[in-house]
């Protein structure tokens, strides 16, 4: 059985992923350790690149060019 997420689950996820971007921006200024602010940053640009990916799902019609 294939299970989709709906329009509300894909919201509350990208809401989610949204949170954790910016906590994550916000730290990475914050911290001093060279390392952690790394993995940080590297957090940040990862999280943007998903919220992208799952955007890209509200728009996606079903059609395929």
């Amino acid at each position: 059985m294939k299970r989709t997420l709906g329009l509300y689950e894909l919201h509350e996820l990208i809401t989610f992923k949204s949170l954790c971007l910016t906590k994550s921006a916000t730290m990475s200024g914050l911290a001093q350790d060279l390392d952690l602010q790394t993995i940080l940053l590297d957090d940040t640009k990862n999280g943007h690149e998903h919220i992208q990916r799952l955007k890209e799902f509200l728009t996606y019609t079903g059609e395929q060019s």
